[in-house]
This record gives C-alpha cells, structure tokens and sequence, in this order.
C-alpha cells in the first residue's frame, strides 16, 4: 500500500504559499494583544460590571486576523457594547468603534518604537525551502504594520507580493473571515487559489482560507492544545501544526 504524501510534499507541491504575518511569520500577537487590551479595558472600565479584555481568549476568538476596525466591533459587540462607528480619522479614545481602534494603534506604534519583534525561527526555514525551490511566497495581513515588521526582520526579500492593512484600505478590500485579502494575495501570484496554499493562525483567517477555495489551508496553533488544534479544524483548516517549521520535520501536529 503506498504511503500518503507527507505534509511537507503536500506544501511544495503548491503553486504557491500565502502567509498571514502576526502570529505566523513574527512574534508579534502578544504586542498586539497587549496594545488590545489597553485600548479595551479602557473602553469597559467606563460599563459596569464589564471584566478586562482577555488577551488569550477574547483575543484569539474576536481580534485575531482581523482589521483593526472589525476587530474592535467584534469585541465590543461581544459584551453587549454598541458604540457609534465614528470616522477613520478619530482621535484615540473610547467614544466611537475608531477611537477604541486608533487607540490600540497607537499602543502598538509605540510598541513598534521600543524594540525590534522577533520572528518564528520555525517559520523563517520554511519559508527559505520554498524561496529556494522557487515556489512564490506571499505574505498577506490585515496589519497596516506588516510589511514594516518584514522589512524590519531582514524577510522582504524572500516574498513575491505582500498585501497589507494599507493595501488591504486602499482597495476596500472586506476583512477576515471574507477570502477577499487571500484571494488578492493570490491574484497578485498569479496562481489560481486552488493551487496555493494559506498558512493561517488566526480562526477568522483559516475561515478565510477555505470560503477561498484555497487547495490547502494550514493552520497553526501556538497553543499546541487539543482544543485550539480543534477550533481551527472546525474554521477550515486541513491540517493543522504547531509551528510551521514541523512541516520540515514531523508533519500534522
């Protein structure tokens, strides 16, 4: 009986590679949950009986992957808080969706200007096979900070597109779990999304991934838990590992 393909042959084996940066590629998700929770917990402090933003849980399942702005009415929305949307252009606050947003922006910003983020060491190898088996490679993020950490990392060069939160605004492009920013990442390759692969951590991006089309989504679960390993399943996900520099070694987590 043959054997089936490893995961890493199954990834080589695409056209092309899309991946989603914080969490990913950088070790940035703590600084943006961070900056999260300091916009949030000033925005709940002001409704009664409100607990702090969670920055495990309540990030993974209503920030993660997504735009700045989806992201801030997802949560709020999650409490019971309906703020008015305001403008994109509000100044950091806790008035409007916009005002929460920018305020988490600014925390990250400063954030950004008090040292370098790190980078998943795992995920760099990975990325340096495919670079060197001349598979294109994409990033793709909501982040409008994306291709600064990139740049920032020495990694620009090794990818053939990045599409991020400022390209993502400019085209009106609709955030996670909508395929939209992928499917861009895709077109820009020019590889059909069923001939590329997403490697995805967050739930709304491996959501993402697959309303795609995308032939293999890949998720990855910093976690390394049965139940984060089975949250991205349920959102899409064909295989899901801890880091993906197991795809070079063991394989599915």
């Amino acid at each position: 009986m043959a054997r089936a393909p490893s995961p890493a042959a199954v990834l080589l084996s695409q056209h092309a590679v899309v991946f989603d940066t914080d969490g990913v590629i950088t070790d940035s998700a703590p600084a943006h949950a961070a900056a999260w929770k300091e916009a949030f917990d000033a925005c709940l402090a002001s409704h009664e009986g409100q607990r702090p933003f969670d920055e495990v849980e309540d990030y993974r399942r209503h920030v993660d992957g997504k735009s700045r702005k989806d992201g801030a009415t997802a949560f709020l929305l999650s409490r019971g808080i309906d703020l008015p949307e305001g403008d994109p252009d509000d100044l950091p606050g806790t008035g409007t969706v916009w005002a929460v947003a920018a305020r988490k922006d600014e925390v990250f910003t400063q954030r950004l200007r008090d040292g370098p983020i790190a980078v998943w060491p795992g995920t760099v190898r990975l990325l340096r096979v495919l670079h060197d088996a001349h598979v294109p490679i994409a990033a793709a993020s909501a982040s409008r900070h994306a291709t600064e950490l990139l740049a920032g990392a020495g990694l620009l060069t090794l990818f053939t597109a990045v599409v991020d939160g400022n390209e993502a605004r400019r085209l009106e492009l609709p955030g996670k779990p909508d395929p939209a920013l992928f499917t861009e990442t895709a077109r820009r390759l020019g590889t059909p999304p069923g001939d590329a692969a997403v490697v995805e951590d967050a739930l709304a991006g491996v959501e993402a991934g697959r309303r795609g089309g995308f032939g293999l989504v890949v998720g990855v679960d910093r976690t390394d838990s049965p139940e984060g390993a089975a949250d991205l399943r349920r959102h899409g996900a064909d295989l899901v590992v801890a880091d993906p520099g197991d795809l070079l070694i063991t394989g599915e987590d």
